[in-house]
């Protein structure tokens, strides 16, 4: 009857998710390993094979490794076909693994015809030896002979060799500067160095004396605050660009605005010269970053493409002449003739608020709030990411001609890097890879977390003073410290386990 079937069934006990799994864990332990608490016995043979393979450079010793494998395999042989219960090392199944002292428990019923090897094989080359020379075969029992198992389980792994970061004063702030109503948003260096320009939310730009910190000039037109500033090194012209979706030159020799550049649909975040054209190049939030001529103020082409705002751009005298960054976290590399796109980097996964190229190298970095990044140029090609994370959002990035690199955070932290050249796995490779030497916590005594971020940086034609625009309406100045040495300031870098490379 149905009910005395339901009766006669023993309930089933509930058991939870955490018992379960104990219990899969320890029979796939009793499956593969019946003995935990033991070690594989060492084999003093393969050791010596090993070790003699290394002192050779070239497969000389393949002969006579040859013939002590086949010694082994007759003595394994015999043992495989004795009755066993109980094994001492891990076996795969499938697989037969030859050695002097390993019994093939696991494989008692296993045809004899998977031990290819025999006395009278002909000489193994290279590929079929195996990574580091062993003189144990293992060969799959369902494939073919030809198949050799991946020996990555049993190569001898070279260490890395991290470099340690060349030794650089630190940076210490030697002068602020105050003046600004509002946030300080944008800076630029005059071409002949003597003076300096900042841009701020309260809508004024300043001129200040790069050499005293004196205030020389300020100048009002933009009713917004003013995001991008860039000087000419060609012409007396300033250029900016902010939050009113106004782009203006202005003449430095009159002190006012001779054209205005109309067509931004929104607020202009970015801007850049070329440096051997007369064209300039403006970025914002419509996604769109914009080519005009400078003397006819038109435009000479949209460069549309992007998802989101433009927020940082910069132009080089060859291909790819104009790349650009946005908040769709892309990076595009932009054909200048035909304003299409040349190419698409998608390495980030947020924002690209800034980017850098190096002074000398053909390379540049890109910085988001999860890493940063190096390419290479012209190409894109990825090279490697930081070391270490700056765990913030990045705002701005300045690399001088000694290649130490200068990334603000929206946190107050200010992290200079430097670089050098990397071997990786014993292969020459030359990396200009930037390791982290010198934190600054920039925030001042008394202000306000919420003030402590650091929207612009920017190096001076020397490279040996930094400019920073903050959020508590100062502008910092640096340089390194002329009194340390590396007695008194010295290095502490410890060698991260590995890289990402992705």
């Amino acid at each position: 009857m149905p009910g005395a079937t339901m009766d006669s069934e023993l309930p089933v006990e509930p058991q939870s998710i955490k018992k379960l799994s104990f219990k899969s864990t320890k029979r796939a332990l009793d499956l593969f390993s019946p003995i935990h608490g033991q070690f594989p016995p060492p084999d003093p043979e393969s050791k010596k094979i090993r070790v003699s393979h290394k002192l050779n450079t070239e497969y000389g010793g393949v002969e006579s490794v040859g013939t002590e494998s086949s010694a082994h395999t007759a003595s394994a042989k015999s043992q495989s076909e004795k009755a066993s219960t109980t094994s001492n090392v891990l076996a795969l199944p499938g697989i037969a693994t030859i050695g002097p002292e390993q019994p093939n428990d696991m494989q008692k019923g296993a045809p004899q015809k998977d031990l290819v090897i025999s006395s009278t094989a002909q000489p193994r080359g290279p590929s079929e030896v195996g990574v580091q020379g062993r003189s144990t075969a293992v060969v799959p029992a369902h494939g073919s002979s030809e198949r050799n198992l991946s020996t990555s389980a049993i190569m001898e792994r070279i260490p890395s060799r991290w470099p340690r970061p060349v030794w650089h004063p630190p940076w210490k702030n030697y002068r602020v500067i105050s003046g600004h109503l509002g946030w300080v948003r944008s800076v630029a260096v005059d071409p002949s160095n003597t003076w300096f320009c900042t841009g701020s939310a309260d809508r004024t730009i300043k001129i200040w004396d790069l050499a005293s910190g004196r205030l020389k000039l300020t100048l009002t037109g933009h009713i917004d605050q003013i995001r991008g500033l860039a000087v000419s090194s060609k012409h007396t012209y300033m250029f900016s660009a902010g939050d009113d979706k106004l782009v203006k030159c202005w003449d430095l020799e009159q002190n006012k605005v001779i054209r205005s550049y109309h067509g931004h649909l929104s607020g202009v975040y970015s801007l850049a010269l070329h440096p051997t054209i007369d064209i300039l190049l403006t970025g914002g939030r419509d996604s769109v970053c914009r080519v005009w001529d400078i003397r006819s103020k038109m435009q000479i082409h949209a460069l549309s493409g992007h998802d989101n705002t433009v927020c940082s751009i910069f132009t080089r005298p060859t291909d790819p002449q104009v790349i650009t960054g946005s908040h769709d976290s892309t990076i595009k590399f932009w054909d200048l003739r035909y304003g299409k796109t040349m190419a698409t980097l998608t390495h980030h996964k947020k924002s690209v608020r800034a980017m850098a190229p190096h002074p000398k190298e053909d390379c540049f970095v890109s910085a988001s709030a999860e890493n940063i990044k190096k390419f290479k140029l012209p190409t894109g090609e990825f090279m490697h990411n930081m070391l270490s994370q700056q765990k913030t959002i990045i705002n701005s990035a300045a690399v001088n001609e000694e290649g130490v690199m200068a990334t603000a955070g929206d946190n107050g932290s200010l992290w200079f890097w430097t670089g050098r050249v990397v071997i990786i796995f014993n292969k020459p490779k030359p990396l200009f890879s930037l390791l982290l030497f010198n934190i600054m916590d920039n925030i001042m005594a008394g202000s306000l977390d919420s003030e402590a971020g650091i929207y612009a940086i920017m190096y001076d034609l020397t490279g040996s003073r930094l400019i920073t625009c903050e959020a508590d309406k100062t502008i910092k100045m640096w340089k390194e410290d002329e009194t340390a040495t590396p007695e008194t300031h010295p290095l502490h870098f410890k060698p991260p386990r590995d890289i990402r490379r992705f």
